[in-house]
């Protein structure tokens, strides 16, 4: 007796992205937990999977791998593009460390939040509110960088007004030789930044898809909202936007290299991540999960090996 045995008649029927196929997702999941790491044909030969054995592990590797991209930029002599995350977030702390140790200036780097709380119509929290993502950017690595830190006019947020921006400032910056790293978690259901699987219904072709930019006051499956509201508003469910500003697949697919995080576990053996884990290693790629298409990029995505399971039925 499960849910797949359950669904029908229930009231989880119709909750799911359309294009899901439950069982499919299933057999995503391999009872051997090392397995998780096995290649796929599909992924990238630039992409590895890094299992962390501790919180402290993926904060640490994480954040050097932040640090190195920057410093790699700066020595040479590049012009480096961020899209940054607001989750996962203690590799910012070790981001700041190694960049102070090595006295890495930061005015090569230009940084677009990938994110933002919105209203149906785009509208977003002021920038001094603690839930802002700004804030938390502001706060976690801008801030503590110093002297080093990324220069004001180089800091993107995606508002109402910015958001629109972010295609021909990162197209520009390209075309003048900037390298772009996309920097990410993945979602409940395997979104990247706040581009839900639900969007892949509204187009006709992958490519088409594949060609969104951003969207503005993007509507968010609530699923999402439940894992904010567990992760970031200590289960305060009411405090949490339905709506966000997001980058699209037409900016997070074009990465020169990706840095991906998973670190979704609550501690006595209680997760949220694992499942999503293994099916962004393990399924396909589609529009309707878009984590999918990351490993199809160079880079490295560090994970927190309990997230790979096994993924069995325990009560805590």
């Amino acid at each position: 007796m499960d849910l797949l045995s359950t669904i029908a008649g229930s009231m989880m029927e119709g909750y799911f992205p359309a294009g899901w196929d439950l069982k499919k997702i299933d057999a995503c999941v391999d009872d051997d937990p090392s397995t998780i790491t096995k290649r796929q044909k599909w992924w990238s030969p630039g992409f590895e999977a890094i299992p962390c054995d501790s919180q402290a592990d993926f904060d640490t590797l994480m954040g050097h791998e932040i640090a190195l991209t920057i410093k790699r930029a700066r020595d040479a002599g590049e012009k480096l593009i961020l899209i940054l995350p607001v989750g996962p977030m203690g590799m910012y702390r070790w981001a700041v460390y190694f960049l102070t140790e090595w006295n890495v200036p930061c005015d090569h780097v230009y940084g677009f939040n990938m994110d933002e709380w919105s209203d149906a119509k785009g509208n977003t929290l002021p920038s001094d509110n603690p839930g802002a993502f700004q804030y938390a950017m502001e706060h976690a690595f801008y801030g503590p960088l110093g002297k080093l830190t990324i220069p004001t006019k180089q800091r993107n947020f995606a508002t109402k007004k910015l958001l629109p921006t972010y295609p021909e400032k990162i197209g520009e910056l390209k075309s003048n030789g900037a390298k772009l790293t996309v920097i990410f978690g993945v979602g409940r259901v395997c979104h990247i930044a706040f581009w839900e699987p639900h969007f892949a219904g509204e187009y006709s072709s992958e490519a088409d898809w594949k060609a969104q930019h951003y969207r503005i006051g993007a509507k968010l499956h609530p699923l999402t909202i439940e894992q904010n509201a567990l992760t970031s508003f200590k289960s305060r469910t009411t405090l949490v936007p339905a709506y966000a500003n997001t980058i699209g697949p037409g900016i997070f697919l074009s990465a020169n290299s990706i840095i991906g995080g998973a670190d979704g576990t609550f501690g006595r053996g209680m997760q949220w991540q694992g499942l999503s884990l293994w099916m962004t290693f393990r399924h396909q790629p589609t529009p309707w999960i878009p984590s999918t298409y990351m490993p199809t990029q160079p880079g490295r995505l560090f994970f927190l090996k309990e997230l790979a399971g096994p993924l069995v039925a325990e009560c805590n």
